[in-house]
């Protein structure tokens, strides 16, 4: 696996204390998104979709190292926005990693190489970069050409500077399979990345382009024709096995969404990442009053086509601490690209999706109304200096 040992055996050790415990929820990564901003407009982002009085707002440093403390994640995932525009990213991935945590860096690394020297190479922080294939797909994705040699650079300077770097791919509807099976190679061959995270769409309602988006069915058979041609390969997937494995129709998982909360400019959002329903003022808060099964496939409209790793890589996580052996029989075999597949959640009982967005955006807006407001009309109330004495004076 692209893990390293040392991550693997204390998040594996996390895990089992959360077990032997008897806690049924618990969280695996902390989503940690300081800003919204960021500097594409891919088609497939529903991030970037707020008016600038939102995308303007950031989350300080001393919120950012809050929420880590309040969460208890052994693993801080930063994704965006573009994490590398917030000014104080630096010093927000110093205090995690002297937390003993370990940081994954999302960006579209425009600004990787400029912002290199803010950081220290350490086994505890690896950059994710995000390509979603060869030059070509990958700009045509980004919307913007000359997106893709960037970010290859960066992660030729990054690595030549000792520091981890992994590639972050994200699947749509369209996928060439040979192409795609290609680009794995040279990430794993030629560009020596330390491991590929790997993941399918997610259908975000306010995404500019639906059309991109995978159903469940797209997703597996697709998985199954890129592993298919992987067999014999040595690419270096960080996903766990037994997610890579749910993507490819084998294995009947139900979401576990507060293994990856999320913690934003807005709160902590409810029920996960993709889906923004609501925002808690605490962890503690959004743990124990999110009504958690009224999401995930089968139980919500919204969830139907969801395979997302932040949804199910952390109900893979347990399953392997649970199953080993089942876990080390998928290592050792690889990935069942031929036969039925595992039965799939029936969706008929699922309750109707209910758009919320707009109604947020608006709370949201009215809030910064509120605060901004606030110190100029405290500033307008009180006397300026030497006023009481002109006063007197009078």
């Amino acid at each position: 696996m692209a893990i390293p040992l040392i991550q693997q055996v204390r998040v594996a050790a996390f895990v089992m204390r959360q077990r032997l415990k008897g806690n049924k929820r618990y969280p695996l990564v902390l989503m940690l998104e300081p800003l919204f901003r960021c500097n594409l407009a891919c088609a497939g982002c529903g991030k970037i979709d707020y008016p600038d009085a939102i995308l303007n707002k950031r989350l300080s440093v001393e919120e950012c190292l809050a929420a880590v403390d309040e969460c208890g994640a052994p693993m801080v995932a930063i994704p965006g926005g573009e994490p590398l525009l917030h000014k104080d990213i630096g010093a927000i991935v110093a205090g995690i990693i002297a937390r003993k945590k370990f940081v994954s860096l999302c960006t579209n690394a425009l600004l990787l190489e400029k912002k290199l020297d803010l950081f220290t190479p350490s086994p505890y922080l690896t950059f994710s970069v995000h390509l979603d294939g060869d030059r070509e797909h990958h700009d045509k994705a980004v919307c913007q050409d000359g997106v893709y040699d960037r970010a290859v650079q960066a992660i030729r300077t990054a690595k030549a500077k000792g520091f981890r770097v992994n590639v972050n791919c994200t699947l749509f509807d369209g996928v060439d399979v040979a192409r795609m099976a290609d680009f794995f190679t040279y990430c794993t061959e030629e560009l020596a990345v330390d491991g590929i995270t790997v993941s399918p769409g997610y259908a975000y309602e306010r995404a500019p382009n639906q059309q991109h988006f995978l159903n469940r069915q797209k997703t597996k058979n697709l998985f199954r024709d890129i592993f298919r041609r992987g067999k014999g390969k040595k690419w270096q997937m960080v996903n766990s096995p037994l997610f890579l494995d749910f993507l490819a129709g084998n294995q009947q998982y139900h979401c576990t969404p507060w293994g990856m909360p999320a913690r934003n400019v807005f709160g902590w959002q409810r029920p996960c990442y993709l889906l923004g329903e609501g925002y808690a003022p605490t962890f503690k808060a959004l743990m124990e009053e999110t009504e958690w099964e009224k999401y995930g496939t089968g139980q919500y409209e919204k969830c139907a086509d969801c395979m997302a790793h932040c949804g199910y890589e952390a109900t893979a996580v347990s399953d392997m601490v649970g199953n080993p052996l089942k876990a080390a029989r998928v290592m050792l075999r690889g990935f069942k690209t031929e036969g039925p597949m595992a039965p799939e959640i029936p969706l008929e009982a699922a309750r109707p999706a209910q758009f919320v967005f707009d109604k947020l955006v608006v709370t949201a807006m009215r809030d910064i109304h509120v605060t901004e407001t606030k110190p100029a009309k405290a500033a307008a109330e009180t006397p300026a200096s030497g006023a009481g004495k002109r006063s007197n004076a009078a």
